[in-house]
């Protein structure tokens, strides 16, 4: 059963689940020293598949040597384990169809980022959610723990 994950077992489980992100919003390497590239080049080094979607960039065709795709439901491979969102929470909403259609396991509203409505509609639509947190923190604080 999906929901809004907040406590710090559930995270926890969560970031050690996970193995292929996109990451919906990512900047591109000229944008380094931005958390929208800097977040997952850090993934990316840790190990983890990182799939790009750009909302922006038309020129772009690859970030971090992986493929650009234009939607989470045309990234290659079968579905992904985890969105993570660089997106303004009033800028979501046009999203929700494509992540729907996508069916993450799970959606991670990075940090600063909150939009209640646009995440119960993914919980009940089956897909965990995580609001307002930074990935790569709790990566570096959940993942070491995996071994």
């Amino acid at each position: 059963m999906a929901r809004l994950i907040d406590d710090e077992p559930s995270l926890a489980v969560l970031v050690q689940q996970v193995r292929r992100v996109a990451v919906l919003g990512i900047k591109t390497e000229q944008q380094a020293g931005q958390p929208a590239f800097d977040v997952p080049a850090y993934l990316a080094a840790a190990g983890l598949e990182v799939l790009p979607v750009p909302v922006y960039f038309p020129e772009v065709t690859r970030i971090l040597g992986q493929p650009v795709v234009r939607r989470v439901v045309d990234v290659p491979g079968g579905p992904v384990d985890l969105v993570d969102v660089f997106r303004r929470p009033s800028d979501l909403p046009p999203h929700l169809d494509d992540l729907l259609a996508a069916r993450p396991k799970a959606v991670w509203l990075q940090l600063g980022i909150r939009n209640d409505g646009f995440a119960q509609r993914l919980v009940e639509a089956g897909i965990d959610v995580v609001q307002d947190r930074c990935l790569m923190v709790d990566h570096r604080r959940y993942a070491r723990r995996q071994a």
